[in-house]
């Protein structure tokens, strides 16, 4: 699902003019345009605008303080996706290993 930047401020209470500063200090957070050039808003977006929302009107964190907290997250997230690509390398290799043990003892 897609949002215009008028339902991301209706869901959210963020102003336009909020939103689009975001754009320009937090890496990663950059929803792409259409043909028109209006902004189209990601699932993923939306999320990054939640957790921006928290951190910096809840959390009370400045700016830089959620955009080094959000790229902290992103880091770990990568991690976290590239040791879960391991693992399933590493599964997929060992199912080859158990059927050619298995097609050699028959």
């Amino acid at each position: 699902m897609t949002y215009t930047i008028g339902e991301i401020e209706e869901l959210t209470g963020i102003k336009q003019n909020i939103l689009r500063y975001w754009e320009t200090v937090i890496p990663g957070f950059a929803p792409r345009k259409d043909l028109g050039g209006r902004r189209v808003y990601t699932e993923r977006d939306f999320e990054i605008v939640l957790r921006l929302k928290h951190l910096i009107y809840e959390r009370k964190f400045t700016i830089e303080g959620a955009r080094n907290e959000i790229l902290h997250e992103s880091q770990a997230y990568e991690d976290h996706a590239e040791a879960m690509n391991t693992i399933r390398e590493l599964r997929t290799e060992l199912t080859k290993l158990y059927f050619e043990i298995k097609k050699g003892r028959k």
